[in-house]
């Protein structure tokens, strides 16, 4: 019987619920220039993208100037904070599932588009930090998802393979990223699908040979 050696997981959307936080943050930066992104687009196109990634689409796709790129970032950065400060707690469930699956044996960590203040700061407060051995952000790689490369690092480091990897992504984008890297991927439709049943169902098909692609579990 195969047996999966570590689980990696995205953090907004998976284990924390940060898009709306994102979007709100983004958004609240770019209308002091007079400019915005609806849901839909955010969510269709920009969601699990770093900022400098989502700037540089916007200046192609809605003409913002690229004079505005560096000040709109910090701004960014700066409004997350405050939604991470006033909005996230620890929430039960995904506490139960990291900790559950820590004492099962399975080697954790998190892997993220996100900046590493801002990663370390949610992963923190939402009380998950013990559980992982390490975290990966977009500026511990040269190019983020959907790019492989922030997941080959996180396998690398962990000394396993990809077949022996079990990654949890929602957006496109990690989901690519997950794919291209070769490991096993488990797509979630957002934060409330992300809970230890769904994840250990995973894992049992994967681990008893019912699931034979490394395809979205």
């Amino acid at each position: 019987m195969k047996r999966i050696s570590c689980v990696l997981f995205d953090l907004d959307g998976v284990l924390v619920d940060a898009t709306e936080w994102h979007y709100e943050a983004l958004n609240r930066a770019l209308r002091l220039f007079g400019f915005d992104i609806s849901r839909y687009e955010h969510l269709t196109a920009y969601n699990g993208l770093p900022t400098r990634k989502k700037l540089e689409m916007l200046s192609v796709e809605k003409g913002l100037p690229l004079a505005l790129h560096q000040m709109l970032n910090r701004l960014k950065q700066v409004y997350t904070r405050d939604e991470i400060f006033t909005k996230c707690r620890p929430v039960f469930e995904k506490e139960y599932m990291v900790s559950r699956l820590h004492r099962e044996g399975y080697r954790l960590a998190v892997c993220s588009n996100s900046i590493k203040d801002t990663l370390d700061m949610m992963v923190r407060q939402s009380g998950l930090a013990e559980h992982f051995e390490f975290l990966i952000s977009n500026e511990d790689v040269s190019r983020p998802k959907p790019d492989p490369e922030i997941y080959a690092t996180a396998i690398a480091r962990m000394g396993v393979s990809p077949a022996d990897t079990l990654i949890v992504e929602d957006a496109p984008h990690g989901v690519e990223a997950a794919r291209r890297v070769g490991a096993h991927v488990c797509q979630v439709a957002g934060f409330h699908d992300v809970h230890y049943t769904r994840v250990r169902a995973a894992l049992d098909r994967i681990e008893s040979g019912t699931q034979t692609s490394r395809r979205a579990a």
